[in-house]
Protein backbone atom coordinates (compact mmCIF):
# COMPACT_ATOMS: atom_id res chain seq x y z
CA UNK A 1 0.00 0.00 0.00
CA UNK A 2 1.14 3.53 -0.76
CA UNK A 3 1.06 5.19 2.67
CA UNK A 4 0.89 8.63 1.07
CA UNK A 5 -2.53 7.72 -0.27
CA UNK A 6 -4.63 5.41 1.94
CA UNK A 7 -7.28 4.86 -0.76
CA UNK A 8 -4.91 3.86 -3.57
CA UNK A 9 -5.23 0.15 -2.77
CA UNK A 10 -8.98 0.37 -3.37
CA UNK A 11 -8.40 1.04 -7.08
CA UNK A 12 -7.48 -2.62 -7.60
CA UNK A 13 -10.62 -3.63 -5.71
CA UNK A 14 -12.64 -1.38 -8.01
CA UNK A 15 -11.21 -3.20 -11.04
CA UNK A 16 -12.13 -6.57 -9.52
CA UNK A 17 -15.63 -5.39 -8.73
CA UNK A 18 -16.15 -4.32 -12.34
CA UNK A 19 -15.95 -7.87 -13.67
CA UNK A 20 -17.91 -9.25 -10.71
CA UNK A 21 -20.68 -6.77 -11.56
CA UNK A 22 -20.67 -8.01 -15.17
CA UNK A 23 -21.23 -11.64 -14.21
CA UNK A 24 -23.36 -11.19 -11.07
CA UNK A 25 -24.81 -7.68 -10.82
CA UNK A 26 -27.36 -8.74 -8.18
CA UNK A 27 -24.51 -9.76 -5.89
CA UNK A 28 -23.10 -6.24 -5.60
CA UNK A 29 -26.56 -4.69 -5.39
CA UNK A 30 -27.42 -6.96 -2.47
CA UNK A 31 -24.19 -6.16 -0.62
CA UNK A 32 -24.75 -2.43 -1.10
CA UNK A 33 -28.34 -2.59 0.16
CA UNK A 34 -27.42 -4.59 3.28
CA UNK A 35 -24.49 -2.30 3.97
CA UNK A 36 -26.78 0.74 3.87
CA UNK A 37 -29.27 -0.99 6.18
CA UNK A 38 -26.52 -1.72 8.73
CA UNK A 39 -25.17 1.82 8.38
CA UNK A 40 -28.55 3.47 8.99
CA UNK A 41 -29.30 1.22 11.95
CA UNK A 42 -26.00 2.30 13.49
CA UNK A 43 -26.82 5.96 12.87
CA UNK A 44 -30.44 5.88 14.02
CA UNK A 45 -30.49 3.11 16.63
CA UNK A 46 -32.70 2.11 18.20
CA UNK A 47 -34.81 2.46 15.07
CA UNK A 48 -38.13 0.93 14.05
CA UNK A 49 -38.75 -0.83 10.74
CA UNK A 50 -41.12 1.82 9.38
CA UNK A 51 -38.72 4.69 10.07
CA UNK A 52 -35.84 2.74 8.56
CA UNK A 53 -37.86 1.86 5.45
CA UNK A 54 -38.64 5.55 4.91
CA UNK A 55 -35.01 6.51 5.46
CA UNK A 56 -33.82 4.00 2.83
CA UNK A 57 -36.79 4.43 0.47
CA UNK A 58 -37.60 0.71 0.68
CA UNK A 59 -40.94 -1.02 1.15
CA UNK A 60 -41.52 -2.45 4.61
CA UNK A 61 -41.87 -5.90 3.05
CA UNK A 62 -38.43 -5.74 1.42
CA UNK A 63 -36.89 -4.30 4.56
CA UNK A 64 -38.44 -7.01 6.73
CA UNK A 65 -36.89 -9.70 4.53
CA UNK A 66 -33.45 -8.08 4.77
CA UNK A 67 -33.54 -7.36 8.50
CA UNK A 68 -34.77 -10.89 9.27
CA UNK A 69 -31.72 -12.23 7.43
CA UNK A 70 -29.36 -9.84 9.23
CA UNK A 71 -30.92 -10.79 12.56
CA UNK A 72 -30.50 -14.50 11.79
CA UNK A 73 -26.84 -13.79 10.96
CA UNK A 74 -26.34 -12.23 14.37
CA UNK A 75 -25.66 -8.74 13.03
CA UNK A 76 -28.65 -6.93 14.50
CA UNK A 77 -30.93 -7.21 17.53
CA UNK A 78 -34.59 -6.22 17.55
CA UNK A 79 -36.72 -5.20 20.50
CA UNK A 80 -39.79 -3.07 21.24
CA UNK A 81 -37.62 0.05 21.21
CA UNK A 82 -36.21 -0.76 17.76
CA UNK A 83 -33.22 -2.33 16.02
CA UNK A 84 -29.57 -1.99 17.02
CA UNK A 85 -26.32 -3.48 15.77
CA UNK A 86 -24.63 -6.28 17.67
CA UNK A 87 -20.86 -6.15 18.21
CA UNK A 88 -20.52 -8.49 15.22
CA UNK A 89 -22.68 -6.12 13.19
CA UNK A 90 -20.46 -3.18 14.08
CA UNK A 91 -17.37 -5.16 13.12
CA UNK A 92 -18.83 -6.20 9.77
CA UNK A 93 -19.90 -2.62 9.03
CA UNK A 94 -16.39 -1.33 9.75
CA UNK A 95 -14.84 -3.95 7.46
CA UNK A 96 -17.34 -3.14 4.70
CA UNK A 97 -16.55 0.60 4.71
CA UNK A 98 -13.51 0.32 2.44
CA UNK A 99 -15.19 -2.12 0.06
CA UNK A 100 -18.28 0.04 -0.21
CA UNK A 101 -16.18 3.10 -0.94
CA UNK A 102 -14.88 1.27 -3.98
CA UNK A 103 -18.24 -0.24 -4.87
CA UNK A 104 -19.83 3.21 -4.95
CA UNK A 105 -17.12 4.45 -7.28
CA UNK A 106 -15.41 6.73 -4.79
CA UNK A 107 -11.79 6.09 -5.90
CA UNK A 108 -12.61 7.32 -9.41
CA UNK A 109 -14.55 10.31 -8.05
CA UNK A 110 -11.67 11.12 -5.70
CA UNK A 111 -9.27 11.22 -8.66
CA UNK A 112 -11.62 13.39 -10.70
CA UNK A 113 -12.26 15.77 -7.82
CA UNK A 114 -8.58 16.20 -6.96
CA UNK A 115 -7.96 17.09 -10.61
CA UNK A 116 -10.87 19.53 -10.69
CA UNK A 117 -9.83 21.25 -7.45
CA UNK A 118 -6.11 21.07 -8.28
CA UNK A 119 -5.13 19.51 -4.98
CA UNK A 120 -3.26 16.27 -4.27
CA UNK A 121 -5.77 14.28 -2.22
CA UNK A 122 -9.54 13.83 -1.91
CA UNK A 123 -11.30 11.32 0.35
CA UNK A 124 -15.06 10.68 0.17
CA UNK A 125 -17.50 9.06 2.62
CA UNK A 126 -21.00 7.94 1.70
CA UNK A 127 -24.09 9.98 2.52
CA UNK A 128 -25.26 13.58 2.65
CA UNK A 129 -24.51 15.50 5.84
CA UNK A 130 -27.25 17.99 4.99
CA UNK A 131 -29.79 15.21 5.50
CA UNK A 132 -27.79 12.87 7.75
CA UNK A 133 -25.77 14.70 10.46
CA UNK A 134 -24.15 11.39 11.42
CA UNK A 135 -22.07 11.66 8.24
CA UNK A 136 -19.99 14.37 9.95
CA UNK A 137 -18.80 11.73 12.40
CA UNK A 138 -17.67 9.57 9.46
CA UNK A 139 -15.58 12.51 8.25
CA UNK A 140 -13.89 12.57 11.64
CA UNK A 141 -13.28 8.82 11.57
CA UNK A 142 -11.68 9.12 8.14
CA UNK A 143 -9.51 12.00 9.35
CA UNK A 144 -8.40 9.93 12.33
CA UNK A 145 -7.51 6.86 10.26
CA UNK A 146 -5.66 8.96 7.67
CA UNK A 147 -3.66 10.82 10.32
CA UNK A 148 -2.81 7.45 11.89
CA UNK A 149 -1.13 6.49 8.63
CA UNK A 150 0.51 9.80 7.80
CA UNK A 151 1.81 11.25 11.05
CA UNK A 152 5.35 10.39 12.15
CA UNK A 153 6.04 8.94 15.58
CA UNK A 154 6.97 11.43 18.29
CA UNK A 155 5.78 14.99 18.70
CA UNK A 156 3.13 16.42 16.37
CA UNK A 157 1.58 19.88 16.67
CA UNK A 158 -1.93 20.00 15.19
CA UNK A 159 -3.50 23.41 14.59
CA UNK A 160 -7.30 23.26 14.39
CA UNK A 161 -10.01 25.75 13.49
CA UNK A 162 -13.44 26.04 15.07
CA UNK A 163 -16.94 25.54 13.69
CA UNK A 164 -19.81 23.06 13.79
CA UNK A 165 -18.15 20.63 11.37
CA UNK A 166 -14.95 20.68 13.39
CA UNK A 167 -16.89 20.03 16.60
CA UNK A 168 -18.35 16.84 15.09
CA UNK A 169 -14.94 15.81 13.75
CA UNK A 170 -13.34 16.28 17.18
CA UNK A 171 -15.84 13.87 18.73
CA UNK A 172 -14.76 11.11 16.33
CA UNK A 173 -11.03 11.12 17.18
CA UNK A 174 -9.80 8.25 19.36
CA UNK A 175 -6.83 7.42 21.63
CA UNK A 176 -5.36 5.15 18.92
CA UNK A 177 -4.13 8.30 17.17
CA UNK A 178 -1.70 8.88 20.05
CA UNK A 179 0.01 5.51 19.73
CA UNK A 180 3.77 6.24 19.71
CA UNK A 181 2.97 9.95 19.36
CA UNK A 182 2.83 13.03 21.57
CA UNK A 183 -0.01 15.15 20.19
CA UNK A 184 -0.41 18.84 20.97
CA UNK A 185 -3.55 20.61 19.70
CA UNK A 186 -3.51 24.39 19.31
CA UNK A 187 -6.14 26.79 17.88
CA UNK A 188 -5.10 27.88 14.40
CA UNK A 189 -6.57 31.36 14.88
CA UNK A 190 -7.87 33.57 17.64
CA UNK A 191 -11.62 33.63 17.74
CA UNK A 192 -13.25 34.32 21.08
CA UNK A 193 -16.72 35.62 20.21
CA UNK A 194 -18.49 32.64 18.67
CA UNK A 195 -20.57 30.09 20.56
CA UNK A 196 -18.24 28.62 23.18
CA UNK A 197 -18.60 24.95 22.18
CA UNK A 198 -17.54 25.58 18.57
CA UNK A 199 -14.65 27.95 19.23
CA UNK A 200 -11.21 26.67 18.23
CA UNK A 201 -10.14 26.54 21.87
CA UNK A 202 -13.01 24.16 22.70
CA UNK A 203 -12.34 22.04 19.61
CA UNK A 204 -8.67 21.63 20.56
CA UNK A 205 -9.62 20.73 24.12
CA UNK A 206 -12.02 18.03 22.89
CA UNK A 207 -9.46 16.65 20.42
CA UNK A 208 -6.87 16.42 23.19
CA UNK A 209 -9.35 14.79 25.55
CA UNK A 210 -10.44 12.16 23.00
CA UNK A 211 -6.91 11.26 21.87
CA UNK A 212 -5.05 11.52 25.17
CA UNK A 213 -3.04 14.48 23.85
CA UNK A 214 -2.47 17.97 25.20
CA UNK A 215 -3.82 21.35 24.14
CA UNK A 216 -3.12 25.04 24.50
CA UNK A 217 -5.63 27.92 24.35
CA UNK A 218 -5.42 31.25 22.59
CA UNK A 219 -7.66 33.87 24.20
CA UNK A 220 -7.93 36.79 21.80
CA UNK A 221 -11.01 38.53 20.35
CA UNK A 222 -12.58 37.67 17.00
CA UNK A 223 -11.87 41.14 15.63
CA UNK A 224 -8.88 43.26 16.59
CA UNK A 225 -7.99 46.69 15.24
CA UNK A 226 -4.71 47.38 13.50
CA UNK A 227 -3.63 49.40 16.56
CA UNK A 228 -4.33 46.44 18.86
CA UNK A 229 -2.93 43.70 16.62
CA UNK A 230 0.81 44.41 16.90
CA UNK A 231 0.96 44.78 20.72
CA UNK A 232 -1.00 41.54 21.13
CA UNK A 233 1.64 39.62 19.21
CA UNK A 234 4.13 40.48 21.96
CA UNK A 235 1.91 39.63 24.93
CA UNK A 236 3.59 36.98 27.18
CA UNK A 237 0.39 34.94 27.37
CA UNK A 238 -0.10 34.96 23.60
CA UNK A 239 3.33 34.77 21.97
CA UNK A 240 4.19 31.21 23.16
CA UNK A 241 0.96 29.89 21.67
CA UNK A 242 1.58 31.76 18.42
CA UNK A 243 5.03 30.17 18.28
CA UNK A 244 3.43 26.74 18.68
CA UNK A 245 0.94 27.51 15.90
CA UNK A 246 3.83 28.52 13.66
CA UNK A 247 5.52 25.18 14.34
CA UNK A 248 2.46 23.05 13.47
CA UNK A 249 2.99 20.18 11.04
CA UNK A 250 -0.77 19.61 10.64
CA UNK A 251 -3.68 21.99 10.08
CA UNK A 252 -7.31 20.88 10.20
CA UNK A 253 -10.03 23.30 9.13
CA UNK A 254 -13.51 23.51 7.68
CA UNK A 255 -15.01 25.69 4.95
CA UNK A 256 -18.04 27.82 5.68
CA UNK A 257 -20.84 29.41 3.69
CA UNK A 258 -20.12 33.15 3.71
CA UNK A 259 -23.48 34.52 4.82
CA UNK A 260 -23.97 31.75 7.38
CA UNK A 261 -20.67 32.78 8.95
CA UNK A 262 -21.65 36.46 8.88
CA UNK A 263 -24.86 35.67 10.74
CA UNK A 264 -23.20 33.36 13.24
CA UNK A 265 -20.57 35.95 14.12
CA UNK A 266 -23.07 38.83 14.36
CA UNK A 267 -20.85 40.97 12.14
CA UNK A 268 -21.49 44.74 11.95
CA UNK A 269 -23.92 46.02 9.34
CA UNK A 270 -21.24 47.85 7.33
CA UNK A 271 -19.05 44.74 7.14
CA UNK A 272 -22.04 42.59 6.21
CA UNK A 273 -22.85 45.02 3.40
CA UNK A 274 -19.25 44.89 2.15
CA UNK A 275 -19.29 41.09 2.09
CA UNK A 276 -22.65 41.02 0.32
CA UNK A 277 -21.51 43.65 -2.19
CA UNK A 278 -18.45 41.50 -2.94
CA UNK A 279 -20.72 38.49 -3.62
CA UNK A 280 -18.83 36.33 -1.12
CA UNK A 281 -19.85 32.67 -1.05
CA UNK A 282 -17.19 31.08 1.17
CA UNK A 283 -15.22 31.66 4.37
CA UNK A 284 -12.09 30.04 5.77
CA UNK A 285 -9.44 31.36 8.17
CA UNK A 286 -11.37 34.63 8.46
CA UNK A 287 -11.15 35.25 4.69
CA UNK A 288 -14.33 35.71 2.64
CA UNK A 289 -14.15 34.60 -1.02
CA UNK A 290 -16.31 35.13 -4.08
CA UNK A 291 -16.92 32.29 -6.56
CA UNK A 292 -13.64 32.96 -8.38
CA UNK A 293 -11.68 32.70 -5.13
CA UNK A 294 -11.04 36.44 -4.86
CA UNK A 295 -10.78 37.70 -1.27
CA UNK A 296 -13.54 40.27 -0.71
CA UNK A 297 -13.05 40.72 3.03
CA UNK A 298 -10.63 39.57 5.70
CA UNK A 299 -11.14 39.51 9.46
CA UNK A 300 -7.85 40.72 11.00
CA UNK A 301 -7.54 37.79 13.40
CA UNK A 302 -4.37 36.57 15.07
CA UNK A 303 -2.96 33.21 14.03
CA UNK A 304 -2.46 31.28 10.80
CA UNK A 305 -2.96 33.09 7.52
CA UNK A 306 -3.79 31.27 4.29
CA UNK A 307 -0.34 32.11 2.92
CA UNK A 308 1.19 30.15 5.83
CA UNK A 309 -0.42 26.90 4.70
CA UNK A 310 2.05 26.33 1.88
CA UNK A 311 4.78 25.58 4.45
CA UNK A 312 2.75 23.02 6.44
CA UNK A 313 3.19 19.34 5.46
CA UNK A 314 -0.38 18.19 6.08
CA UNK A 315 -3.39 20.46 5.53
CA UNK A 316 -6.84 18.91 5.94
CA UNK A 317 -9.92 20.76 4.66
CA UNK A 318 -13.17 19.16 5.84
CA UNK A 319 -16.53 20.20 4.42
CA UNK A 320 -19.59 18.25 3.35
CA UNK A 321 -23.14 18.48 2.08
CA UNK A 322 -24.34 19.52 -1.36
CA UNK A 323 -25.22 22.97 -0.02
CA UNK A 324 -21.54 23.68 0.59
CA UNK A 325 -20.38 22.85 -2.94
CA UNK A 326 -20.17 26.48 -4.07
CA UNK A 327 -18.24 27.50 -0.94
CA UNK A 328 -15.85 24.56 -1.31
CA UNK A 329 -15.13 25.39 -4.96
CA UNK A 330 -14.50 29.05 -4.12
CA UNK A 331 -12.05 28.29 -1.30
CA UNK A 332 -10.14 25.68 -3.31
CA UNK A 333 -8.89 28.40 -5.65
CA UNK A 334 -6.66 29.36 -2.71
CA UNK A 335 -5.94 25.94 -1.19
CA UNK A 336 -2.31 24.71 -1.12
CA UNK A 337 -1.69 21.78 -3.46
CA UNK A 338 -0.84 19.40 -0.58
CA UNK A 339 -4.37 19.73 0.82
CA UNK A 340 -6.26 16.61 1.85
CA UNK A 341 -9.95 17.34 1.22
CA UNK A 342 -12.37 15.12 3.17
CA UNK A 343 -15.99 15.34 2.06
CA UNK A 344 -19.17 13.36 1.55
CA UNK A 345 -20.83 11.82 -1.48
CA UNK A 346 -23.39 14.62 -1.85
CA UNK A 347 -20.81 17.41 -1.96
CA UNK A 348 -18.57 15.40 -4.29
CA UNK A 349 -21.42 14.78 -6.72
CA UNK A 350 -22.44 18.46 -6.65
CA UNK A 351 -18.85 19.57 -7.32
CA UNK A 352 -18.39 17.10 -10.19
CA UNK A 353 -21.75 17.86 -11.82
CA UNK A 354 -21.07 19.26 -15.26
CA UNK A 355 -17.30 18.91 -14.94
CA UNK A 356 -15.40 17.60 -17.96
CA UNK A 357 -12.06 15.80 -17.90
Amino acid sequence: MDYNCPTKGLVDVQNDLTWIDQIAPDFLSTIRQRYLILQRIQWLSPVGRRTLAQELDLSERVLRTETDLLKASGLILSSKSGMVLTESGKEVLTKLDGLMSSLMGFPQKEKQLSKLLEIDHVLIVSGDSDQQPQVLGRLGQLLSSTLSILLPDGRNVIAAMGGTTMAAVAEALTPSLSKNRQLLFVPARGGVGERVDIQANAICSKMAQNTGGEHRSLYVPENVSEQTYEPLLKEPSIKPVLDLIASANVVVHSIGDAMTMVSRRHMPADVTAEIQHGHAVAEAFGYFFDESGRVVYKIPRIGLQIRDLTEIPYVFAIAAGAKKAKAIRAYMHNAPHQTWFITDEAAANALLKGATF
